[in-house]
């Protein structure tokens, strides 16, 4: 349920390396879980820049609106446009097709993402 090859924040945004210094970011299973279906996807032009932490979108769900927030320092050279018309793409394939941003990572990767396993136990916590 939760890619070994895949970073994860404690907000439950994920980041996938690509191996070329760009990475693919989006939410994970269990945020779209959690926020139902989602109907919008807001997210930022290409050649933004973020800080680590930085709001960079929302995701609109027929239950509410969640603010998502940047994995690591990066510059987004890619938004996946197949979400503006099939959000629900975030629901059905998140760590696929569902990708929000693919980014330039700038410098090292925030040392404070998860892996997996670290993921799953914080899951596993808050739903209990």
């Amino acid at each position: 349920m939760y890619p070994a090859d895949v970073k994860y924040t404690k907000n439950h945004e994920y980041l996938k390396p690509l191996g070329d210094g760009t990475a693919l970011i989006g939410i994970t299973h269990y945020a779209q879980e959690a926020l139902g279906d989602v109907v919008f996807v807001d997210m930022p032009e290409v050649g933004a820049t973020f800080a680590t932490g930085e709001e960079f979108g929302t995701v609109e769900s027929v239950k509410t609106v969640s603010e998502i927030f940047i994995p690591t320092a990066c510059e987004v050279i890619e938004v996946n446009g197949e979400l503006e018309g099939h959000p629900e793409f975030v629901n059905e394939d998140p760590y696929g097709k569902g990708w929000m941003l693919k980014v330039k990572v700038a410098g090292d990767l925030n040392p404070e993402l998860l892996d997996a396993k670290a993921y799953e136990a914080l899951v596993s916590a808050e739903s209990h």
